[in-house]
């Protein structure tokens, strides 16, 4: 089907490359405007054409900084009116053994994914409730990592959990407005982070390269990583009218990793 987003404004966070990008667009290839947001200066150069000029707005953000969040909020609605459609999705990965992990990589990891997350998420939905915006949605990013420890990633797994909580209280709080909230849980997905994520594991388990990755892999009970485009998907049902009755939830798209 095509068409689902006909003229809604989304605003997408971390959508540089990798999943953001992926449903960027996606969303633009079903009629959104996109509002899409990063930390370069510069946006994905498959976002810069000319074609794409009149539904693409490219705002350099970090959202760890409360006033870059209403910067960039003013200059989405200066450009397209109103967000109807959040995809929540600006996050950074690392790890490190329990034992060596440190403040600073705690720090990072909190301010981005979960105080970024909220606040953006929060700030988003206020300036939805006073424009009025009915039938709104909210898509923020969490993991499967949020719904496990894991020995070598506490941190990351732990902001993530945060998202899930997070999105939940706020699917509650935004029902009375007709907003819904929630949220995907994505499994191991190609994309290039995971050059990074694969290099940790080969240091701290002593493994080659590309050996975490292939292992991951294989773990999925479908058998392979899935990919950014497996995700879009998703997001585009979560924000279409489809989806008109479902809030508060965290949609598992992991190949079979975990079941709920």
């Amino acid at each position: 089907m095509s068409g689902r987003m006909n003229n809604k404004h989304v605003l997408l966070t971390g959508a540089g490359g990798g999943i953001g990008l992926a449903v960027a667009q996606a969303y633009l290839a079903q009629g959104a405007r996109c509002t899409v947001v990063d930390r370069s200066e510069q946006p994905p150069p498959e976002l810069a054409g000319a074609d794409l000029a009149d539904r693409v707005h490219y705002v350099a953000a970090d959202v760890t900084q409360m006033a870059q969040i209403g910067a960039l909020l003013d200059a989405a609605e200066q450009r397209f009116g109103p967000v109807q459609v959040l995809f929540n999705n600006a996050a950074l990965f690392d790890m490190a053994p329990l034992l060596e992990s440190h403040e600073t990589m705690f720090d990072s990891l909190f301010a981005v994914n979960v105080k970024g997350m909220f606040f953006v998420m929060q700030k988003t939905l206020a300036r939805m409730v006073a424009h009025g915006v009915k039938g709104g949605a909210v898509i923020n990013m969490a993991s499967q990592a949020g719904r496990r420890g894991e020995a070598l990633v506490s941190h990351y797994c732990a902001t993530k959990a945060a998202v899930i909580s997070y999105t939940q209280s706020a699917a509650l709080a935004m029902a009375p407005h007709r907003i819904r909230v929630n949220a995907i849980s994505p499994g191991v997905i190609d994309t290039p982070m995971w050059q990074h994520v694969d290099a940790l594991f080969a240091r701290y388990e002593n493994l080659p390269l590309g050996e975490k990755k292939k292992r991951v892999g294989e773990a999925v009970p479908l058998g392979y990583m899935g990919a950014p485009s497996d995700i879009a998907g998703a997001a585009v049902f979560l924000a279409s009218d489809e989806a008109s009755y479902i809030t508060a939830q965290t949609l598992n798209v992991d190949g079979g990793a975990v079941m709920s």
